[in-house]
């Protein structure tokens, strides 16, 4: 079976179309205004919307507030919310118990200790995403963790890869991980924030959808 691929951080109804031409499983819109691929919730509307109900729409929040957070749900209503700061496990449980969506944690992998860590969020997250560890910005910093970490490793819980991941190094990614899922923003841009629709294609191609 070929790994879910999400692309993430798509802001245009060309770039979304092609991601779900090429056949990715899973988009990204990222609701956070310091990043260069931010959305507001009218445009992430849309583009959930436009995208159907074949693919699935992830939404990616930061240390967002109560208010945001309802706001964004009910007016996006994504079948993901992917948390992608310091949230808690407990905040985590409260959206889980409330939103009708899969619940993502975003985990920079610094070091063996980190799998320890984030077992916290065993039984509450559906999915958990392995990141590089945070620079100035959260996600889409093109920096990649040392995928050694993950060999062996025993997961617990639903996971995939992110940070770094481009159509080069994609499959020596999936061949040293396992990942079933594969996460790319940075990787597929022409410039941040710009998604390229060849890359897209060439990533997609080379993950094996």
């Amino acid at each position: 079976m070929p790994p879910l691929v999400k692309i993430c951080g798509l802001k245009t109804p060309e770039t979304l179309d092609a991601a779900i031409r090429g056949g990715a499983t899973h988009i990204g819109l990222v609701h956070y205004e310091p990043s260069p691929r931010h959305v507001d919730l009218k445009t992430a509307a849309e583009l959930r919307k436009r995208a159907g109900p074949h693919i699935k729409v992830a939404l990616l929040l930061v240390n967002a507030s109560q208010q945001l957070t309802g706001d964004a749900l009910g007016m996006v209503r994504p079948d993901i919310i992917q948390f992608h700061g310091s949230e808690t496990p407990e905040w985590l449980a409260v959206v889980k118990r409330l939103a009708p969506a899969e619940i993502w944690k975003a985990v920079g992998l610094k070091d063996a200790e980190t799998l320890v860590r984030m077992q916290k969020y065993n039984g509450i997250a559906d999915r958990i995403l392995f990141d590089a560890p945070a620079a100035a910005l959260p996600g889409g910093t093109g920096t990649r963790f040392d995928w050694s970490l993950l060999k062996n490793h025993r997961h617990s819980m639903d996971w995939g890869i992110a940070g770094g991941l481009t159509p080069e190094n994609v499959g020596e990614a999936l061949a040293a991980t396992g990942a079933p899922l594969v996460d790319v923003s940075s990787g597929v841009e022409s410039a941040p924030g710009v998604k390229d629709v060849d890359k897209i294609a060439a990533f997609l191609k080379a993950a094996g959808r």
